[in-house]
């Protein structure tokens, strides 16, 4: 039998997740077309079910709105899913032409390099508002980072002669490589600085 790929491209039998808190909520079933039409929203923690790049792929056609500013995060959102897919599918080739490897285990490694373990609650206690920090839930994480990637590569292609694909494969390069210039990486080291001075 022969092996499915993803986007018939790119072999996953090699990818693995290396974070233990996140094996069970990044699926890396291969989908030649990551596209499940909601099979899954009946049940509980369906996301976790679906291919790793859908949910990147969904998350792209909604970014939500970063400090009320929908003019960048949203604007650009069709609701055209075959838009959003060749999206992903080109930022997918743009890091594979400047890695040499896989691009789905270079988004693996990212996720996990640029997922918080903590953030911030705020507590309402006499009248008066504490910060609380709180443990990340994984699914929570895998959320939160596919959200920032998308929102830090909407914000770099916002008038900039840069295309949404070529911004999204260097958001996630930079998570890779845990650079500061990644948006995620930025708002991990915030949470988690937050979160150590709230205890």
């Amino acid at each position: 039998m022969s092996e499915i790929k993803a986007f018939n491209k790119w072999s996953l039998q090699e990818v693995k997740v290396e974070d233990p808190g996140l094996v069970r909520y990044i699926n890396l079933e291969p989908r030649i077309v990551p596209k499940t039409g909601g099979r899954n929203v009946g049940t509980r923690f369906h996301k976790s079910k679906n291919f790793i790049v859908e949910r990147l792929i969904n998350k792209v056609m909604i970014p939500g709105h970063k400090g009320k500013k929908h003019k960048i995060s949203s604007s650009h959102t069709t609701g055209k899913g075959h838009k959003v897919y060749n999206i992903v599918e080109n930022a997918l080739k743009i890091i594979e032409q400047k890695t040499s490897k896989n691009p789905i285990a270079v988004l693996v490694k990212s996720i996990e390099n640029a997922a918080p373990r903590e953030e911030i609650l705020t507590i309402t206690y006499g009248g008066a508002k504490y910060p609380k920090a709180v443990e990340c839930a994984p699914q929570r994480r895998v959320d939160i980072v596919l959200r920032l990637f998308v929102q830090g590569a909407y914000q770099k292609s916002f008038n900039s002669k840069k295309s949404i694909s070529a911004t999204l494969a260097d958001e996630i390069l930079a998570a890779h490589d845990i650079s500061a210039s990644s948006n995620a990486i930025q708002k991990k080291h915030e949470l988690e600085r937050q979160a150590d001075s709230a205890r």
